[in-house]
């Protein structure tokens, strides 16, 4: 006894008239062999579309500056300062006052911290850890700038064998003579790291804002 055949599909029990089949828009592309095409109210996948590029006069974001570049010419501009700073005190210290030993300090710390703050800035752009490190190189060039010039002095007033003592039996000399305790100078010790580190804060918080 034969089998019932399955109607044949798409299965039409009431035998209404096919509906016409809607031509792809444009852009679209024909259906696969074997796939049926969409139904009308059925619309097609989306495709994907090609990256659109950027609108003209938009450019991409530039990077952050060079944090380490930064880092290098404001730690060299610290170290130049500070050389200059110790030559000049030197050179002078036969007729400085203690205020005038004050005041040099003092304008040592301020140009330390302008010259590392602005490097800072233009090369390290908005990275706060290059404001960061150059903060530091700042309020280190202000000590070492004063320190530094301690055992030149004492060796072109004393000579280098007393020099050699000084720092055979206390290596800590230029350090305690920076702090200033045997004549009340530690409050312009701090003074002067303090405008130091804020200086070179400011300054390249500022450059780097304006660098895009």
């Amino acid at each position: 006894m034969s089998q019932p055949q399955p109607p044949p599909y798409p299965y039409n029990p009431y035998n209404q008239p096919p509906m016409a089949q809607q031509p792809p828009g444009p852009g679209v592309p024909p259906p696969f062999p074997g796939q049926l095409p969409p139904q009308p109210g059925q619309p097609y996948p989306p495709q994907p579309y090609p990256a659109q590029p950027a609108p003209f006069g938009q450019q991409p974001a530039r990077s952050s500056g060079r944090p380490a570049g930064a880092f290098f010419l404001a730690l060299l501009a610290s170290v130049l300062v500070s050389l200059i700073y110790s030559g000049v005190i030197v050179a002078t210290y036969k007729d400085q006052s203690q205020d005038t030993v004050h005041i040099l300090y003092v304008v040592h710390a301020l140009i330390n911290g302008a010259a590392v703050g602005v490097l800072t800035g233009l090369v390290g752009h908005r990275s706060g850890g290059a404001r960061a490190a150059g903060t530091v190189v700042a309020a280190l060039g202000a000590f070492f700038g004063y320190a530094n010039a301690v055992p030149l002095v004492i060796a072109d007033n004393s000579g280098f064998e007393v020099l050699r003592m000084m720092l055979e039996h206390d290596p800590f000399t230029p350090a305690k003579a920076w702090w200033g305790s045997q004549t009340g100078g530690e409050w312009i010790a701090l003074l002067g790291l303090l405008l130091a580190a804020a200086t070179a804060w400011g300054l390249a918080y500022a450059v780097g804002r304006s660098r895009r």
